[in-house]
């Protein structure tokens, strides 16, 4: 794929959950709660023209992943 959209919400160390670009330094958002970091990212993904949406459980394996629209889902079904 070529320039795919992407955020990762993830556990940090303090406790608290970020919303991160992949390759970025810094994070784009600091939460309290993962249910806040999912719906920070998807309003981030909705106003830069969609893309792939991350969740990511504390042990660093991916639970979730999101087609947000208007982005390209590979996939024909939901899931």
């Amino acid at each position: 794929m070529g320039n795919v959209k992407k955020r990762v919400v993830q556990h940090r160390r303090d406790g608290k959950v970020e919303v991160r670009a992949p390759g970025a330094k810094r994070a784009s958002a600091v939460l309290g709660n993962q249910a806040k970091g999912i719906s920070r990212a998807r309003r981030i993904l909705a106003n830069t023209g969609g893309g792939e949406l991350q969740v990511r459980g504390r042990n660093g394996q991916i639970r979730k992943q999101d087609t947000i629209a208007p982005g390209n889902d590979p996939r024909r079904r939901r899931g």
